[in-house]
């Protein structure tokens, strides 16, 4: 008999060989109806793979991000179907699932896929998933996986096998369709009900710029067809809230390939945005015993061997940095964590010193594949609003749960009402990929189990997306488009002050090693300002907004009046500008509209005669005539009420 432990902890018995879906249909057939994959153990397997002996289940649907992405997985083996009938002869690379989505990377011949083909790829693919194919899951070994795909003169798979140990092989197949692959997939093509195919791009073999080009196509579905239509409406309000038109409007940021691609460049608008950000993350830091601290933008490569990261992601870094000195190496920096714990070392430390919370906002570089950089939110070249906090065991969960308030403090500020605090945990069998002892380990993860329930978080559990060296808290949060972002995370870590040989002198006048909280609220300062600016489309709160007011005079015998204004403005550290073009009142209100500065002040003869200014504010259009002394505590206070 299989034993099943439900998430809610109870157990039930049924006979070995039942699947996740015959579990299903126990519990009611509405539920199985909906069941697309299932996580057995930690491990997402189809939901029609034999159960056997003592699991652990979770039932997957749609609701579920592992029940997308197996939606979405079964849905590029379709599309690749779909594309065999059109295109004999197709070559396949690799089809994953997205957050959005799926793509499959195709090499075509010498002939071409465009989008004027999405049509009846789309009909196609619908006709297919009518069939409601099974997808059928085989273990093969690698000569017979060779063997196939050398039939099929297909070189990217067969690439791929090169790299698979012989035994852990699988293919899968539906219709008349068959990849290599690991799965999962759904239980037949039938869930499959709307689809869209969005665009064609290139992408190298492997990423690599050296290997032949392939066509990249993207494309989403659903389970039924209003759920497309809703999709599709939120595509094009994102297009009107997309970061980077927004960043050019604004005159936010720009790049430039002389520069480098994934390197963004910071205009003054933008870096006082930054600024303000910045300022505002000091004080919340000041105010919570934060010391701040500068460390360089490279380390030598002895630093990163020490802290693992040299190990985890040497080949994926910029390529090191060689100096006159024979054999001697440095790295633009990945992390800023090591180079705090050398900081950390630089003094002997006492219990007394105990939590100390160094703070950096440190500038981090990593190799991204050119495919993947998308404006500020992927980048090579990044700000981290870092710190480290070293503490005595006993004082990590008080610890965590004033990272978790500052957080909190963060989103609550910028106006992101609706988060997830994810819970990210290792690998429930593969352990291979972390460093440092089991026991550590679940210290780490019960620290933060213990917190998120003690502060009542709304959490999910992931297993696998822990960082190798500890265990991790990510606030997973939604825009106003009901988008998901990974924005600010913390972690517990008992190994690096392990490999960095960290202590502090107990009361017991004894030696012990500190542990570490690695937190971010922010994430980064590029990634969290591209959100942002695409969750308030633009509109900034007065707090932030570049320029907060624009002056506009009617004409030129207001200019004096208006000059008289933006002093006393600047006097009270009120970000303002004078509009002095010689274009019609209209015009600059529409104008500043359009650049979202939140409030313009019209000055014309009835302003001048009351001493006064005719208040507008952006989107909301008239709020009548202020005196100027009251129209700056009117701004005062809506700038405090946040973020005092």
């Amino acid at each position: 008999m299989a034993h099943v432990k439900f998430p809610d902890g109870k157990v039930r018995e049924y006979p070995d060989g039942t699947t996740a879906l015959d579990v299903a249909k126990s519990i009611s057939n509405s539920l199985a109806a909906k069941v697309l994959a299932a996580r057995v153990n930690g491990q997402v397997w189809d939901a029609t793979r034999p159960l056997t002996g003592d699991v652990e289940l979770n039932l997957l649907t749609w609701d579920d991000t592992d029940g997308k992405s197996t939606f979405w997985h079964s849905s590029a083996h379709l599309m690749a179907e779909a594309l065999e009938e059109f295109f004999p002869g197709m070559k396949f690379g690799i089809g994953p699932p997205i957050e959005n989505g799926f793509y499959y990377d195709v090499d075509p011949g010498d002939r071409v896929v465009s989008s004027e083909d999405f049509a009846k790829i789309e009909a196609k693919i619908l006709e297919l998933a009518k069939k409601k194919e099974v997808y059928v899951r085989s273990e093969v070994s690698k000569k017979e996986a060779l063997d196939y795909f050398t039939k099929k003169d297909d070189f990217y798979k067969l690439d791929l096998i090169k790299d698979l140990a012989d035994g852990s092989i699988t293919f899968y197949k539906q219709g008349n369709f068959t990849d290599l692959c690991r799965g999962p997939h759904l239980p037949n093509t039938g869930f499959i009900k709307a689809v869209k195919l969005l665009n064609v791009a290139g992408a190298y073999w492997r990423g690599n710029e050296k290997m032949k080009q392939l066509t990249r196509i993207y494309a989403i579905t659903f389970p039924d067809q209003k759920q497309l239509t809703d999709y599709i409406t939120l595509i094009e309000e994102a297009k009107k809230r997309d970061h980077r038109k927004l960043g050019k409007e604004l005159e936010l940021f720009t790049f430039s390939e002389k520069v480098g691609l994934g390197l963004p460049l910071w205009l003054p608008k933008g870096t006082a945005l930054r600024e303000r950000l910045e300022n505002f993350m000091r004080k919340n830091q000041r105010e919570a015993g934060y010391v701040q601290v500068v460390t360089p933008h490279i380390g030598h490569k002895n630093l990163y061997i020490t802290s693992g990261h040299y190990e985890k992601y040497g080949k994926d870094s910029f390529q090191p940095i060689h100096t006159p000195q024979e054999g001697e190496e440095f790295f633009l920096k990945p992390m800023n964590c090591p180079h705090h714990c050398e900081i950390y070392r630089s003094s002997p430390r006492s219990y007394r010193d105990l939590p100390l919370r160094i703070a950096e906002f440190g500038t981090v570089y990593r190799y991204e594949q050119s495919g993947e950089l998308h404006g500020l939110t992927r980048v090579r070249g990044f700000t981290q609003d870092d710190a480290h906090l070293f503490c005595e065991p006993d004082q990590v969960k008080g610890e965590f749960i004033k990272v978790i308030d500052l957080v909190q403090k963060v989103l609550d500020t910028l106006d992101f009402q609706s988060f997830t605090a994810q819970i990210s945990l290792r690998d429930k069998v593969d352990r291979s990929k972390y460093i440092g002892s089991e026991e550590n380990w679940e210290k780490a993860e019960n620290a933060i189990i213990e917190a998120a329930a003690e502060k009542g978080l709304k959490t999910v559990t992931e297993y696998g997306e822990a960082a190798f060296y500890g265990p991790k808290l990510d606030f997973m949060v939604k825009d106003a488009l009901g988008r998901t972002w990974q924005l600010g995370t913390i972690q517990v870590d008992y190994n690096l002050p392990e490999r960095f040989e960290l202590e502090y002198v107990g009361a017991d006048n004894h030696k012990h090693r500190p542990v570490m909280i690695h937190r971010a609220p922010f994430g980064s300062l590029e990634r969290f300002i591209g959100v942002l600016l695409e969750h308030c489309a633009g509109n900034l709160p007065v707090w932030l907004a570049p320029e907060q007011v624009s002056i506009l005079p009617i004409s030129d015998k207001h200019v004096e009046y208006a000059e008289n204004v933006l002093k006393l403005l600047k006097k009270c550290e009120i970000r303002a500008l004078i509009d002095l073009r010689p274009e019609k009142i209209g015009k600059k209100i529409r104008d500043a509209e359009l650049q979202k500065i939140p409030y313009m002040l019209v000055i014309g003869d009835k302003e001048m005669q009351d001493n006064k200014v005719a208040v507008r504010r952006h989107g909301e259009g008239d709020k009548g005539q202020m005196d100027t002394n009251e129209f700056v505590a009117k701004i005062n206070e809506e700038i405090n009420k946040v973020i005092a």
